[in-house]
């Protein structure tokens, strides 16, 4: 009994562990590309994906923005937008974000191809994107998917406010993977089965 009891707290320990490490992750994926985010816009005074100026910079055809100062209209510019063509005269401008902080080396990945413009995986199995508004936010956002409760409530905790319909960092329920951002913020409930997506104000 005494071995299996060591076994076990071993076992348990391991896991905490893991989710703890899975949390981190998570906290400097947000921290990481909201740094990037500002010394792009220090750098170029634009903002990524939207930088008019990319093109040129670059020597990239269809590469730039438009220079708005947003991502586009959520219907063509989710932050769960596949990349999925080389043609960058139809890619949109939450693909191109990733293009120019790689291209600029803010963010590390491939500078060519369909996987220029892919949004980077988390820690958790989703992913990691942009878009203006959602989850009640009137601004660009940077969302990352897939998070189990235990590790949405921790980051949002240690981020934020812990409230997920408030603050900098606003949650939302998920009914499938790598949802569509609904318009408004939803409650957490720690069942051990629950996923989130969870938005962050840029």
């Amino acid at each position: 009994l005494v071995i299996i009891g060591l076994l076990l707290g071993g076992i348990l320990k391991g896991q905490e562990m893991i989710t703890q490490a899975k949390i981190k992750n998570v906290v400097n994926d947000f921290n990481g590309i909201t740094a990037a985010v500002n010394s792009y816009q220090d750098r170029y005074r634009a903002l990524p994906g939207d930088d008019l100026g990319a093109a040129t910079r670059w020597s990239v055809t269809d590469l730039s923005g438009n220079g708005d100062g947003q991502f586009g209209a959520v219907a063509t510019n989710k932050y769960n937008t596949a990349s999925g063509t080389n043609n960058l005269a139809t890619a949109s401008e939450v693909n191109k974000f990733w293009y120019h902080l790689r291209l600029s080396g803010f963010v590390a990945g491939p500078t060519t191809g369909v996987a220029a413009g892919q949004q980077p995986s988390n820690a958790a199995n989703g992913i990691m994107g942009v878009q203006t508004t959602g989850l009640d936010f009137t601004s660009n956002i940077i969302c990352t998917s897939n998070l189990p409760d235990k590790i949405a409530i921790a980051v949002d905790t240690q981020m934020d406010d812990g409230s997920p319909k408030g603050g900098q960092v606003r949650a939302m329920t998920q009914a499938a993977p790598n949802p569509d951002i609904g318009t408004a913020a939803t409650g957490y409930l720690e069942t051990g089965t629950n996923q989130y997506l969870l938005c962050k104000n840029l």
